[in-house]
């Protein structure tokens, strides 16, 4: 995840929105999906009525999309983290000083590196630029 912007990331964030009248600056492309991340109290506004607004931009662009909500603070980085790897779980999150550490069970393990260590590298840039700190699974 990087701090600059293409002509396609501005698309995107044009695009998001235009539909859901919700303007942010935060998203990212994990697991071949579109990640926007709103306040959470804009959630409801960005999903729209049954998802529509949801739908409509998954439509449009051809890739899935999720929406989280932005996390304030450090403490926040559990639910965060949740929702971005949803459905897959995780047992435990440890946060150290300088160290996000993601406790998963063995299957679960496997499926959150990934191909050639592809999921691990996405969280450790998405975990880098949110707060500040490495990332590893154990």
């Amino acid at each position: 995840m990087t701090n600059v912007l293409d002509m396609q990331d501005l698309r995107y964030l044009n695009l998001f929105a235009k539909i859901t009248n919700v303007d942010t600056r935060y998203f990212f492309e994990y697991n071949n999906m579109l990640v926007f991340c709103v306040p959470k109290k804009l959630i409801q506004k960005a999903l729209g009525q049954n998802a529509e607004n949801l739908k409509k931009i998954s439509n449009i662009i051809g890739k899935r999309i999720r929406i989280v909500a932005y996390p304030d603070e450090i403490e926040n980085a559990r639910e965060f983290i949740k929702n971005i790897i949803s459905p897959l779980t995780f047992n435990d999150l440890e946060i150290t000083a300088n160290e996000i550490i993601l406790i998963a069970g063995k299957m679960n393990k496997a499926l959150l590196i990934g191909r050639e260590k592809k999921r691990l590298n996405e969280m450790k840039g998405i975990i880098k630029y949110f707060f500040k700190r490495d990332f590893r699974i154990v």
